[in-house]
């Protein structure tokens, strides 16, 4: 489990539940906390009674060395299952993808060996019956895969026929296609399964202190990481100096676990209205040292400001050699288009390939719209590159002035980053 930091452990605590763990994978994958909380572990092959309901376990590795899938029997009625919780082995129209070990963990060697693994497990899934209920534990906008679809369950049978990982009926042919196209895994997922699998701390039940905003200064001074949740255009206009952007939203828990970090004190711009849940989505990555807040009213001035650059204006200051581009979406958005001569790195890897952008010319950032590459902005003069703006308005701006792209899939990345 590696999308959110998983309240298994807090629940157990709270009620006196027993979770009922994986015991496979071998050494290295075994839950540190099982013993704590009595946790039951279960390996292939094990049967458990919840009143009438049967929980069948399978192991289904692939994904991760320890997943186990719960197929679920309503013996009051019948002998034959009734579905399955498949969690990140089957989705609605994808399979949980087999590199995150590689990519995030940075366990070399392995997304191969792992995507080997996944096929077999899949041919032991398509024994079962077509009419069972499939019950994924993700849907559209995890990246555990690159395709998932939006509705919530399925069945095996209609998987069978629609989703691709199933008429892939030779195994290379399935590693080629389950490895190709994945999405950069966020750069907090190592962490996430690291907490996972070894305890992750009790939350925060009080709010943090209110602090003054002159004080906000001397804090990014001393080191400590400042997450302001104002809307990209406000926090462009005026912001302290050194600030991250991690705009509210439905993406915040992403953003900020790629550019946060796990070893500092935060501190929070945010309206009082939303912090509890600003509180709340960091939480939900690990990032549960939040020390001290203030409203954006309380910022005052002297500030700084993040130049939003047209696209005509940008594209003029590229030809002329003036500037230099960096795209900072995904592998996949990359592939499908992007502006001739831009560095592409990724928002999750910027902070660590700062040096990779030539210090020489100012710098332009750009996404899809605007969001990403405001975030990656605030990351760069954060470490000190202050002649950067952002592309308003993305690449859909750029293609929207009729501007030109191209499309090349080794353009300006190295193939070990690649894969290949």
């Amino acid at each position: 489990h590696a999308d959110f930091l998983s309240g298994a452990r807090e629940l157990a605590r709270a009620t006196g539940a027993r979770p009922v763990l994986s015991d496979e994978g071998g050494d290295g994958w075994r839950y540190a906390w099982a013993a704590e909380a009595g946790a039951l572990l279960v390996k292939d092959g094990a049967k458990l009674m919840v009143g009438n309901i049967a929980v069948d376990v399978l192991h289904t590795p692939g994904h991760t060395p320890e997943h186990i899938c719960f197929r679920i029997t309503d013996t009051k009625a019948t002998t034959r299952p009734m579905g399955v919780f498949t969690g990140d082995f089957v989705f609605v129209g994808d399979v949980g993808r087999p590199d995150l070990l590689e990519k995030a963990a940075g366990q070399a060697g392995t997304m191969e060996t792992a995507a080997r693994t996944l096929f077999a497990s899949l041919q032991r899934f398509k024994q079962l019956p077509d009419y069972l209920q499939l019950w994924p534990g993700h849907g559209a906008g995890s990246a555990c895969g690159k395709a998932l679809g939006a509705v919530p369950s399925s069945t095996a049978g209609y998987e069978r026929f629609a989703n691709w990982a199933f008429t892939a009926d030779e195994e290379d042919d399935f590693v080629a296609q389950v490895l190709a196209g994945q999405p950069e895994p966020p750069a907090y997922f190592a962490q996430m399964k690291r907490l996972n699998r070894d305890g992750p701390p009790a939350r925060r039940t009080t709010r943090p202190d209110r602090i003054p905003g002159n004080a906000l200064r001397d804090l990014v001074g001393e080191g400590a990481a400042v997450a302001d949740t104002r809307r990209t255009l406000d926090f462009a206009a005026g912001h302290v100096r050194g600030s991250l952007n991690i705009p509210f939203g439905s993406s915040l828990a992403t953003y900020a676990g790629s550019v946060l970090p796990y070893d500092k004190p935060i501190y929070l711009v945010a309206r009082e209205s939303a912090l509890d849940e600003v509180i709340t989505a960091l939480a939900s990555v690990g990032l549960d040292d939040v020390a001290g807040w203030l409203p954006p009213e309380d910022i005052g001035a002297p500030l700084d400001s993040t130049t939003q650059l047209p696209a005509a204006e940008a594209a003029r200051q590229a030809l002329a050699g003036d500037v230099t581009i960096v795209d900072v979406r995904r592998q996949s958005e990359w592939d499908e288009g992007h502006v001739a001569g831009a560095i592409h790195i990724p928002l999750a890897e910027v902070a660590a390939r700062v040096a990779e952008i030539p210090p020489d010319r100012p710098v332009v950032l750009h996404c899809e719209g605007g969001g990403r590459s405001a975030v990656a902005a605030a990351v760069l003069r954060s470490l000190g590159r202050h002649d950067v703006a952002n592309l308003q308005g993305g690449i859909k701006a750029w293609i929207k002035a009729g501007l030109p792209v191209e499309k090349d899939e080794l353009a300006r990345i190295a193939p070990e980053r690649r894969g290949g």
